[in-house]
């Protein structure tokens, strides 16, 4: 029960705080400068996940030839930068993460 509570609780706090963003952008003006950093957010956050990935290994930095994960996603990022395709850029990260830990 206390379980429940629990998800109920953190479900009504996340709908909360979203919907007050919402309320809020529709009721004031937003300066030009606060849109204009705002759109750096998600490639900022999303950057700090994957290259925690990568360069972390059994909570070490890890830049070795090893390091499978940081050699895919060096190649995922090649893939990214000559095709500018997300879903090239997928395959090619997955085919070379694979092919890695088969060697």
């Amino acid at each position: 029960m206390r379980l429940w509570l629990i998800f109920f609780a953190g479900g009504i706090i996340t709908y909360l705080t979203r919907i007050s963003f919402i309320y809020l952008f529709g009721r004031i003006a937003i300066p030009e400068w606060v849109t204009r950093g705002l759109r750096f957010i998600p490639p900022a956050v999303l950057s700090a996940f994957i290259m925690t990935e990568l360069l972390y290994h059994s909570g070490n930095l890890d830049f070795s030839f090893s390091n499978t994960r940081l050699l895919a996603g060096l190649i995922a990022m090649i893939v990214a930068w000559r095709t500018r395709s997300i879903l090239w850029t997928i395959i090619a990260g997955l085919v070379a993460l694979w092919i890695l830990g088969i060697f």
